[in-house]
């Protein structure tokens, strides 16, 4: 990573801006063309510097919901069971823990219903109690990571 992949990172964790040229916008600011701005995001994606770069909803705002899971998964099963959980479109993303619910996942829909039903779908599946924690309170943490 150079000092320009460091400026670029630090300027996307600012916002994206909403214009018809958003790239462009961003290039302007840093002193780079659209063409190698993105370019240089493909890059930073490819090499695994950045996991992802997409934009983040606010599931509730937009008339659906979203929800934090869990469950008991056994080493033994565990590549498997992950394979059939994030076969559902609705799973955003899960990950591991060290902990005895050692599988949690985010699941979000644009029908609020829709979650429920994900829910008991995942159980049917894997015959393993998925423990839903939907969100109480919201915080905004705000945190921004300078490369």
């Amino acid at each position: 990573m150079d000092a320009i992949d460091k400026r670029i990172i630090n300027q996307l964790q600012g916002g994206f801006p909403i214009c018809e040229s958003p790239y462009q916008l961003i290039a302007s600011k840093l002193g780079l063309t659209e063409t190698n701005l993105i370019e240089r995001i493909k890059l930073l994606l490819e090499s695994g510097l950045i996991s992802r770069f997409a934009p983040l909803y606010h599931a509730e705002k937009m008339g659906g919901a979203l929800t934090l899971a869990a469950i008991k998964a056994p080493e033994e099963t565990f590549d498997t069971l992950a394979k059939i959980i994030n076969s559902f479109p609705e799973v955003a993303h899960n990950y591991q823990r060290n902990h005895v619910l050692n599988m949690w996942f985010v699941i979000a829909s644009d029908h609020p219903e829709r979650v429920a039903k994900v829910i008991q779908a995942i159980e049917e599946q894997t015959g393993l109690v998925v423990y839903n924690m939907p969100k109480i309170n919201e915080y905004f943490v705000g945190l921004k990571l300078e490369a």
